[in-house]
């Protein structure tokens, strides 16, 4: 939208007389007092104000017409807490009315649809779309992986014990599968999360991107090798 279709409202130019007034008013009073009575709107009020690198005056901040909570201020005193006073529901318990009391949940239930340990699921990774199965461990509050493993590491631990740090269980390429039966010991491997990061690299998985990256750079290399002969031949007298 352009201004010479007067669509937008026009600028408002501000006179001298104006900006002599605002730099009298604006340290000592309110910006909404001060709006109303030049007749300007807040916005371009507080707009101006910062264009002429005003604030409000340490003895403005110090009254009640700041709005600011100070300690000793009257404002303050009519609301703060005086010593010893109470909270008027203090020692008071909350009780909603209707049905709450019988519906809400008691200390140590559990959701009727949560599943009992030993339950198992299909999760899908995010990132690569990869499935793989895991299996209800635990009970334990906190985040999912507290209470779901993947089978696949269940299995590797029930034979080699606890993974070493920084490893993971994997697949070996070919075999990954989501029957329970089928996830056996010989189809699994453990691998450190840089290999495990260099085998779900997208290059790896698609050869046809491999070559576009691989041309990709030799276009590049071409293109610095051309500038850097242009410059050199321009540097020489």
């Amino acid at each position: 939208m352009t201004q010479s279709r007067h669509i937008n409202a026009p600028r408002r130019v501000w006179t001298d007389a104006e900006r002599t007034t605002l730099r009298n008013l604006y340290p000592h009073q309110r910006t909404a007092d001060i709006a109303l009575q030049m007749g300007i709107p807040l916005p371009l009020v507080y707009s101006q104000a910062t264009k002429m690198g005003m604030r409000k005056s340490a003895e403005f901040h110090a009254t009640d017409k700041s709005g600011r909570i100070l300690k000793g201020g009257t404002l303050s005193q009519a609301n703060q807490f005086k010593p010893g006073q109470k909270p008027w529901n203090a020692g008071t318990h909350y009780q909603p009315g209707g049905r709450c009391a019988t519906t809400q949940f008691k200390p140590g239930n559990i959701n009727h649809n949560t599943l009992p340990v030993g339950s198992y699921r299909i999760v899908t990774h995010q990132a690569t779309g990869a499935q793989h199965l895991e299996r209800k461990t635990s009970n334990a509050k906190g985040a999912n992986h507290k209470r779901w493993t993947p089978v696949a590491r269940l299995v590797w631990e029930q034979a080699h014990g606890p993974v070493p740090q920084g490893h993971i269980i994997v697949f070996k390429p070919g075999q990954r599968t989501l029957e329970l039966s089928e996830i056996t010991l010989n189809k699994l491997e453990c691998i450190n999360r840089r290999e495990n990061a260099r085998r779900n690299h997208p290059i790896n998985s698609n050869p046809a991107l491999a070559k576009l990256i691989q041309l990709k750079g030799a276009i590049t290399r071409q293109v610095n090798r051309i500038n850097r002969h242009h410059q050199e031949s321009r540097a020489t007298p």
